[in-house]
């Protein structure tokens, strides 16, 4: 059976992505804080296991795009993270930012604002990943079993997280880029991972796959990534539950 997505949330959802990510460096406190500020009722993040053991905020698998340091964050204990600078690349306003750990921000955040965690992995079994992220919302209790929702790329990682948290939201994610497998860039994802709800590339929505995943299917559209008004309303109006946008502020659904 699935899963509500967030029902006690006012729709549309609206995911700050990687934070408030146009006015602050991505995936840092000073735009999850940012987020906070303008208003947006959810922020959208992204997680890895580092060395030793922490789940790290952070996109991608280095920071050679944020900090220049292109040391894998497998290879790196929590230690050495911290000292990263994440944030001057931004803005030199932002040079004290560093990494955050996963723990940190749903101690702030949860539960006023709602988290999607995104799973960043390749492994397709024997994975750290999933248990180490369902025994911290568990232990968080009720905190954080109504305030976050779990999705990935990888429909393995996702099953295996689902198998643990059954009654947290998942999703799979997809897109028609070259770096996803060619057999998950339609969503097929989805029916590997048992997931709840669907976090498609925007560019592939349109009535008729509405139709087809939230109708015949039942499970709620929440695309990325939107920052223009105009396509955020289309997408409302076609019958998206929600939106995971870089631009929040700019999209004129915040209450």
């Amino acid at each position: 059976m699935m899963v509500s997505l967030l029902p006690d949330r006012p729709r549309p959802l609206l995911f700050a992505h990687r934070g408030c990510s146009s006015l602050a460096p991505e995936n840092t406190f000073a735009s999850f804080r940012k987020a906070r500020e303008i208003g947006s009722p959810g922020i959208e993040l992204d997680v890895h296991v580092c060395a030793s053991g922490e789940l790290i905020v952070a996109h991608d698998d280095n920071f050679t795009r944020t900090a220049r340091d292109r040391r894998a964050i497998q290879d790196l204990d929590y230690q050495e993270i911290k000292k990263i600078d994440v944030g001057s690349w931004f803005d030199s306003l932002f040079r004290e930012e560093h990494p955050p750990v996963l723990d940190d921000v749903l101690e702030e955040f949860c539960p006023d604002i709602y988290i999607d965690i995104e799973l960043k992995t390749n492994i397709t079994k024997n994975d750290p990943l999933p248990e180490l992220l369902a025994k911290k919302i568990i232990k968080m209790g009720d905190r954080a079993l109504k305030s976050t929702v779990v999705s990935s790329f990888n429909p393995f990682c996702l099953a295996e997280f689902k198998k643990l948290c059954p009654h947290i939201p998942t999703a799979i994610i997809w897109s028609s880029n070259k770096e996803v497998p060619l057999i998950l860039r339609r969503g097929f994802g989805r029916m590997l991972s048992h997931c709840d709800y669907l976090k498609p590339d925007k560019n592939q929505i349109n009535v008729f796959s509405f139709f087809r995943f939230s109708i015949l299917e039942g499970r709620p559209l929440v695309p990325w990534t939107v920052d223009e008004s105009d396509s955020a309303a289309k997408l409302i109006e076609i019958g998206c539950e929600g939106i995971i946008s870089n631009r929040p502020q700019d999209l004129g659904i915040i209450r």
